[in-house]
């Protein structure tokens, strides 16, 4: 069972987009026993960086300082799709982003090294 991130593309600054990701069309507690999920992002010659997280059975999210009240991560009632709405994007924003899971928590954590099933990233490319 893989993780597969999709919804990038090229878009224009101020422009708003969403991300998905699901679980091979399962439930992501029956797939990875997921406590928290969490998007992260990379941007050429830059190392991966954490981006917002959820905790699965309560909701709770927490963003980097960078996507603050632009950003919003969610997952659907059924547990099958996560979300990241992203509104106002900036060129810096462009990035491959990756979904992830947390099996360990309590999450959400911002801390790369907890997450693991890392899938295939989605590519955002935000143009002045």
């Amino acid at each position: 069972v893989q993780l597969q991130a999709f919804g990038g593309g090229l878009v224009q600054a101020g422009d708003s987009l969403r991300l998905s990701c699901e679980a091979s069309g399962r439930t992501f507690v029956t797939s990875f026993r997921t406590v928290a999920l969490g998007w992260f992002r990379q941007a050429p010659g830059k190392e991966r960086e954490f981006v917002a997280a959820i905790t699965w059975s309560n909701g709770r999210t927490r963003y980097a300082d960078s996507v603050k009240d632009r950003f919003t991560i969610s997952r659907d009632n059924a547990k099958i799709m996560a979300y990241l709405q992203m509104n106002r994007l900036k060129p810096e924003d462009t990035a491959v982003y990756y979904c992830a899971v947390d099996k360990r928590g309590p999450g959400p954590s911002p801390s790369i090294c907890e997450y693991e099933h890392w899938g295939q990233g989605t590519e955002l490319t935000v143009s002045s």
